[in-house]
């Protein structure tokens, strides 16, 4: 029985990055000898166990063979007689296929180390055309490790393409889909994900609403301006990226994807307030239009959401709408300063104490804009 550290922890520390996770590999071993050895097996067909003391990852040397469409059509294949290379063999690039043994030594079948120094992603094998989910992944490596230099080289766009016209794309499930778009949305260069997504054509298959080149430039330089931000969340990059897509199809298509609440309805608002940050010059003037926004986003109740609404909309509102964005800023600020306690104590009640507070609202924000406007301020 040999053991090997594999993939991601090799890769990392290659490149001097700080090592977060371990995978290892065991090589002519059963489950039975890893459960004797104090092991804990995760999963009733699928051959990992988690190490008695460091809680990390043992695999056993397994090799997969294609039987269906998809991400799940794989049959496993593990037992005593895989070698390491077999395991090595189908991972997705050569950066991830790479091993070192117990005494130090690096086992690079596939000379993941000459395209380390290259900064190159490449496929391991033809196998990578197996699984779909290799293009997102592929993507995602490229989003994380494009400040080092890093590239997908020709030959796997070229069969990443591939893959998409055969249609194995479509078969992804939403709930995988999500998972690699939710951490590409927090990788160093986000928007490299969708931007290997369109060269390869995977885009307009699984988010369709980007693929068209305004849109999609529109919203990979609001993602580019967020991710400046680091404590930006999942939810303001989501509905920066669809900045430029309506609200019923970013609404739709956070729905097919299966995106939490949070981030469909911080798509939602952001797309409804461009729009109507766009028609401000409508016959009843801005003070009521903007107070109509704030009714919306509710931030009466919800003023962290609505901050974090406002950070998107400072990302994604075009240079010429920048002033709409800061007038509604302002009428927020105002506005929220409203006490219905003041107004309880001059006798309003019921629906005249909210048509009391409505206007006391209206009348700061009139007010706010006057003054701004006074000062000439853009």
């Amino acid at each position: 029985m040999q053991t090997y550290l594999v993939g991601g922890a090799v890769r990392d520390e290659l490149l001097g990055l700080d090592v977060k996770d371990r995978d290892w590999v065991v090589v002519g071993a059963t489950p039975e000898q890893m459960r004797a050895q104090g092991f804990r097996q995760v999963g009733a067909d699928f051959p990992v166990f988690l190490h008695p003391r460091t809680q990390e990852e043992y695999a056993l040397a397994r090799t997969e063979r294609k039987q269906g469409r998809g991400y799940h059509g794989f049959t496993v294949y593990s037992a005593p007689d895989v070698t390491l290379e077999q395991d090595l063999q189908r991972r997705d690039l050569t950066i991830n296929a790479m091993a070192r043994a117990e005494n130090g030594e690096l086992i690079d079948p596939f000379h993941g180390l000459d395209d380390l120094k290259a900064r190159r992603l490449r496929h391991v094998s033809p196998a990578f055309a197996e699984d779909p989910l290799r293009i997102l992944r592929t993507a995602r490596f490229a989003a994380r490790f494009q400040p080092l230099g890093f590239s997908v080289c020709e030959d796997t766009l070229t069969l990443m393409r591939r893959m998409v016209d055969d249609g194995e794309v479509a078969h992804l499930v939403p709930e995988r889909v999500w998972q690699e778009i939710q951490r590409a949305l927090h990788e160093a260069a986000p928007t490299v994900f969708f931007r290997v997504l369109a060269e390869c054509g995977a885009l307009a298959v699984l988010i369709p609403e980007l693929n068209e080149p305004d849109r999609l430039a529109t919203g990979l330089n609001a993602l580019d301006c967020l991710a400046l931000r680091p404590d930006t969340s999942t939810g303001q990059r989501f509905a920066g990226l669809f900045a430029a897509v309506p609200t019923d199809q970013a609404e739709h298509r956070a729905r097919c994807l299966k995106a939490p609440n949070d981030c469909r309805d911080m798509a939602r608002l952001t797309s409804h307030f461009l729009d109507r940050l766009t028609a401000l010059s409508l016959p009843e003037g801005p003070a009521p239009a903007l107070l109509e926004l704030l009714d919306t986003a509710d931030v009466w109740r919800r003023r962290p959401r609505f901050d974090a609404l406002l950070t998107v909309l400072h990302c994604a509102t075009p240079p010429g709408l920048a002033g709409r964005v800061r007038q509604l800023e302002l009428a927020a600020q105002v506005a929220t300063g409203v006490e219905p306690a003041a107004l309880l104590a001059q006798g309003y009640r019921g629906s005249a104490l909210g048509q009391a507070i409505h206007q006391e609202r209206l009348k700061r924000i009139e007010g706010a804009l006057s003054a701004h406007n006074h000062r000439g301020s853009p």
